[in-house]
């Protein structure tokens, strides 16, 4: 972020602003206090910000109950950029490095985090595109490595396959040993057919559920019907993982080990999902790439469905 020499230093950079919960023309593009690292930590120079549906959640107040914002205030989780200044006691990046993490307070031209929260991104990867990895794809192969208990040989079915967590899921199903059917809707066959999976099946197709044999596993990344739906597919004794919480249904399985799952930061995993990129294991659609200055409208867009992963630029 360049500075005019001739000027009185202002230590404000640009940020998309709340003073208060609302919908997306709540976000304001406007001034905001630089942020400081912090002893540990490191400031960052955003070059993308990813967006996500907890995004939505909290600049509308769905998550003030566990997580209240302190107006005004910066929302985000996901960002990639370029570190520009060390804490105290940060020795494992420099500045310079290029990287990428699920941190907070992401939609602004600088990010303050934990040094430890961050991966380096490849030189020969796109800093801007990599802002889609860190949410998503720690949550998608969360759900296998960590929620599933999944076992070399065993089958998993990953609904909302086509989405960034289940592209991830998938990936990381594949990569432990499991066989795997890619649950999606029928207008995202073509483009599921590049997932990875063994195996590709409409959800919403009456018959094609119906055929869908009982797996060991279900890694869910959808709500309401289909949901209740795919606990009907677990094997006895199997799990159904999930991070969109327990279908309302779950007293009617008894026999099925139900794991509703929270991800956590890792910048471990990002580093995994990177590499998966790279190789072109791993695939993360990215539908536009929107001005910070127009987080309200893009975010309006990302709302109303049908966009995939949206990007904001500093």
């Amino acid at each position: 972020m360049a500075r005019d020499p001739g000027a009185i230093y202002d230590p404000r950079m640009k940020a998309s602003v709340l003073h208060d919960y609302g919908g997306p023309s709540a976000m304001k593009y406007e001034d905001y206090p630089d942020p400081v690292p912090g002893a540990g930590e490191v400031l960052v120079k955003v070059a993308g910000a990813g967006m996500n549906p907890i995004d939505s959640a909290e600049r509308s107040g769905g998550t003030k109950d566990w997580r209240p914002l302190q107006f005004p205030a910066v929302i985000g989780w996901d960002v990639s950029g370029t570190v520009i200044r060390l804490g105290a006691g940060v020795t494992e990046l420099s500045v310079g490095d290029r990287v990428c993490a699920w941190a907070y307070h992401t939609y602004a031209e600088l990010c303050a985090a934990n040094a430890n929260l961050f991966a380096r991104v490849p030189n020969d990867m796109d800093l801007v595109d990599v802002a889609v990895v860190p949410l998503v794809g720690i949550t998608g192969c969360q759900l296998i490595s960590v929620a599933s208990g999944v076992k070399p040989g065993q089958t998993v079915l990953v609904s909302g396959a086509a989405g960034g967590v289940g592209r991830s899921a998938v990936f990381m199903a594949k990569q432990m040993g499991a066989t795997v059917i890619a649950g999606v809707i029928q207008r995202q066959l073509d483009q599921a057919k590049s997932i990875g999976a063994d195996q590709t099946v409409a959800l919403d197709d009456n018959r094609t559920f119906a055929a869908i044999p009982p797996v060991d596993i279900v890694a869910n990344a959808v709500r309401g019907k289909t949901a209740a739906q795919l606990m009907g597919k677990v094997k006895p004794g199997g799990t159904f993982a999930s991070t969109t919480g327990a279908p309302d249904n779950v007293k009617d399985y008894p026999q099925v080990r139900v794991v509703p799952f929270v991800s956590t930061q890792d910048r471990n995993v990002i580093a995994i999902v990177l590499d998966a990129l790279r190789k072109r294991k791993l695939h993360i659609p990215i539908d536009r790439r929107i001005p910070l200055r127009d987080a309200g409208t893009g975010m309006a867009a990302f709302e109303a469905g049908g966009i995939g992963k949206v990007i904001l630029l500093p």
